[in-house]
């Protein structure tokens, strides 16, 4: 006897990346180089001690004290999990479900959508600008007002196009709306401005992070939540009990210990981004501005799905977002080593010949 699946969940294809045996990896927006040797030593230190036959610290008191003391808010203000995914999972399991609806701004993060239609939630979709896929007052402001939704997804930087999104922006989504607004800030180390400055306690601002990309810590899936106490709160119970390992926790709090080394990181990647973009502008390719560690662009000329291949074939790989909602033709490329990138500049103009 077989056991149907969920009917909404019959024909939803899962969220994957192209894993592929190449030489040079920029399609997932990881970082280019892994965290100091001095935290991988005192993490390997830890290991040999750890007590496994023990459960971990259920509520991370130690790592929740020691973000909210990086971000200068209250322990009690922040949620952490198995990467950002998970902050998001559960803040749809608390807040999403039946009879509720999240409103995101396509194009925009896959997992924004997909995680909410898993849970149940009601997915209502509105369109950014023609521009860079920009959003506006305006924009946001209309489209909340005729969603209503339970949830406003904002993501700053946004994945795929890199683009920012201003504090008026963020004002308007809380104006126009009575439930929670979400900046999905994973790579928030790149941007000007983070919404963290907007976190209280009587207002609805939720910001996600994530160690995966500044801090090179994608292997270990690591991220958190600063949000008001009530939010915090309804996401602790609805995570499942000790879902946070002692090895997650101890990592937590050793790379905090280093966000000087961090801070180098991203400035060499701002740096090498921008000789990204200068390569790029020399070649037949439409260009969106970018405060991430990625770029996206799309050929003027021949077949994305073409080139994306002879870049393959160069053992050069970048993210296929051609099939994404208003990213016809686009390919996305992370910022890697100087080597790496000037590899991928040079594949891309052979592939574009």
């Amino acid at each position: 006897m077989t056991v149907e699946v969920r009917p909404d969940l019959g024909l939803m294809q899962g969220y994957h990346s192209a894993q592929v045996d190449v030489e040079v990896r920029l399609n997932t927006n990881e970082s280019p180089e892994g965290p100091p040797p001095e935290f991988v030593a005192a993490l390997a230190e830890f290991v040999t001690t750890a007590e496994f036959h023990r459960y971990p610290d259920r509520s991370a008191t130690a790592l929740r004290a020691a973000i909210a003391a990086f971000h200068g808010v209250r322990a009690d203000q922040v949620f952490a999990a198995n990467g950002s995914n998970e902050v998001l999972q559960c803040l749809l399991l608390a807040f999403g479900g039946p009879s509720r609806s999240a409103l995101v701004f396509e194009p925009t993060y896959a997992l924004h959508s997909h995680i909410s239609k898993i849970t149940g939630t009601k997915v209502i979709t509105a369109t950014r600008n023609d521009d860079y896929y920009s959003l506006d007052p305006a924009l946001v402001t209309a489209a909340v007002g005729a969603a209503d939704p339970t949830i406003v997804f904002l993501c700053s930087p946004n994945n795929p196009t890199g683009m920012i999104e201003s504090p008026e922006v963020l004002d308007a989504a809380l104006a126009a709306s009575n439930g929670l607004v979400v900046v999905d800030e994973a790579y928030g180390q790149f941007s000007a401005w983070s919404a963290i400055e907007r976190v209280n306690d009587d207002d609805r601002v939720v910001v996600v992070r994530t160690f995966s990309k500044t801090w090179a810590m994608a292997g270990m899936r690591l991220g958190y939540a600063i949000a008001p106490v009530s939010v915090i709160e309804a996401l602790d119970a609805v995570a499942l009990p000790y879902h946070l390992d002692i090895v997650k926790q101890a990592a937590g709090l050793l790379a905090l210990n280093y966000r000087d080394q961090m801070n180098a990181r991203v400035a060499s990647i701002v740096e090498e981004r921008g000789r990204i973009v200068a390569g790029l502008a020399a070649l037949p390719v439409d260009l969106w501005p970018s405060q991430a560690n990625f770029i996206l662009f799309r050929p003027q000329t021949g077949d994305s799905k073409s080139i994306w291949q002879k870049l393959v074939d160069s053992s050069v790989l970048v993210r296929d977002c051609s099939s994404w909602p208003g990213l016809d033709s686009c390919l996305r490329v992370t910022v890697g080593t100087p080597a790496e990138n000037t590899r991928f500049l040079n594949a891309l103009t052979e592939a574009l010949v």
